[in-house]
């Protein structure tokens, strides 16, 4: 029971803390994520809220999987794009008019701070294992589709994600480089801490309860 509260925890916390990370991302103007790129062109076509298309996407995304794969839509998925949209408004809507990047030094630590941000709470929702991320979900069905490995399904998905980016005018930059060139690494290296921390938590609490 611990465990599970433990879990969903880290679950909520990695969402709300990579919500943050992307809303900085945005804020930089130098780029975002390829999917969060698209998110922004959608925006900036269509209107309504870069969460409201979060939520669209992923949805979207959900069904694909589901259609492919050939098994019931993931409800925990679905509840992952809700609060991450719902993440990314609520950030985007605290910092927009007081996280205001004027110069290109600011610019830079905006997005350097938004990558690591971001990196933090993808690595902290791995950890927590307790929903599916739609866009890693559909990494997982192209590899089992095609048989390519995980990295190029990755890179594919990717550049497709670019491209309609791209046709919607989305937020491509040199962030968009960095974040897909740099940010596996750093989610990795957090994971590792973290991994770390549990095993400390779990051995100080066994301990406490044999006590």
């Amino acid at each position: 029971m611990k465990r599970s509260y433990q879990r969903f925890f880290y679950y909520v916390k990695g969402i709300t803390v990579l919500a943050l990370g992307i809303a900085l991302t945005i804020q930089s103007r130098l780029g975002t994520s390829p999917f969060d790129a698209l998110l922004v062109g959608l925006y900036r076509t269509f209107g309504l809220t870069i969460g409201s298309w979060e939520i669209a996407v992923g949805f979207t995304m959900i069904v694909f999987n589901s259609v492919v794969s050939k098994k019931r839509p993931e409800l925990f998925a679905i509840a992952t794009s809700l609060l991450t949209g719902a993440g990314i408004d609520f950030w985007m809507f605290v910092i927009e008019d007081t996280i205001v990047p004027q110069t290109i030094a600011t610019q830079w630590i905006c997005l350097l701070l938004g990558i690591i941000i971001s990196a933090l709470g993808i690595a902290t929702n791995l950890q927590a294992d307790f929903a599916p991320n739609p866009f890693d979900r559909m990494m997982l069905v192209i590899n089992q589709l095609t048989g390519w490995s995980i990295s190029f399904s990755r890179i594919v998905i990717s550049i497709v994600l670019v491209i309609l980016a791209a046709l919607f005018g989305g937020a491509i930059g040199i962030g968009t480089v960095l974040i897909t060139l740099f940010s596996g690494a750093i989610i990795h290296l957090f994971m590792t801490y973290l991994d770390r921390f549990d095993q400390r938590f779990f051995l100080r609490q066994s301990a406490v309860c044999h006590e």
